[in-house]
C-alpha cells in the first residue's frame, strides 16, 4: 500500500513544473484518484439532495479534467499562454474545492 502523504501526479511529465499548474494538477488528481480507486459503493449517494448535488458536480468535473488533459496534450492549449484558459481553470479548481468535504469514503 503507498503511503498516503505521497501523490503522484499522472498528468504531469517529469521536470520541473509552475507550481501554479501543480496545485490544479495535484487537486484534480485527488479527484481522479477518489473517484476511481475509492469505494464509492459504502456511500448513500442518494441521502439528501445536497450530496447528489455534490456527487454530480465531482462527475462534471472529473469529466471535464480529462478533456482538458487530452487537449492540452494534444497541444491545443497552453494553460498559461491560451486566451481565458488560466481563468476557466481557477473557476474549475475553486468548484473543486467547493465539493471537496464530500471526497471520503
Amino acid at each position: 500500500m503507498q503511503p498516503a502523504n505521497l501523490l503522484k501526479i499522472d498528468t504531469l511529465e517529469p521536470g520541473w513544473t509552475d507550481k501554479d499548474q501543480v496545485m490544479l494538477h495535484a487537486c484534480f488528481q485527488l479527484l481522479t484518484d477518489f473517484l476511481t480507486k475509492e469505494n464509492l459503493a459504502i456511500v448513500n449517494w442518494m441521502q439528501n439532495e445536497t450530496i447528489q448535488e455534490a456527487r454530480k458536480e465531482m462527475d462534471t468535473l472529473a469529466a471535464w479534467w480529462q478533456q482538458r488533459v487530452l487537449i492540452e496534450k494534444e497541444g491545443s492549449i497552453d494553460p498559461i499562454l491560451t486566451d481565458n484558459q488560466y481563468e476557466k481553470d481557477n473557476e474549475m479548481l475553486i468548484r473543486l474545492i467547493k465539493v471537496r468535504q464530500y471526497l471520503w469514503t
